[in-house]
């Protein structure tokens, strides 16, 4: 029996949660990917000496680990059943990945 004044609450749409985590994790690899480029913008068009060069190649190759990531996940959340939890390996790669890229584009940036 619910309580005086308690509203039922309708069921849960499944698919709206998977669809919004696959949003974010195209969201962040797009943002990677726009700090890659700029990274290698700033590499080619601004003479970065050999520490540049090297945070450069740093920040694209930071991207592509990101971008495997998400894919991964991304096909993990497409699969039938529903979407098992993310490893706590793959969540810490990817959070490392993401604040490494932001320092490298930063670091080419000052």
């Amino acid at each position: 029996m619910s309580a005086p004044g308690a509203r039922a609450v309708p069921g849960r749409d499944p698919g709206l949660q998977p669809e919004r985590t696959r949003l974010a994790w195209r969201r962040t690899t797009l943002s990677g990917a726009v700090c890659a480029v700029l990274a290698v913008r700033t590499v080619l068009h601004g003479g970065a000496p050999a520490a540049g060069i090297a945070a450069g190649a740093l920040c694209c190759v930071l991207w592509l680990c990101l971008l495997r990531t998400a894919h991964r996940r991304i096909r993990a959340l497409a699969a039938p059943g529903g979407p098992p939890a993310l490893a706590p390996r793959h969540a810490a790669a990817a959070a490392l990945c993401t604040v490494a890229t932001a320092l490298c584009g930063a670091a080419l940036v000052l």
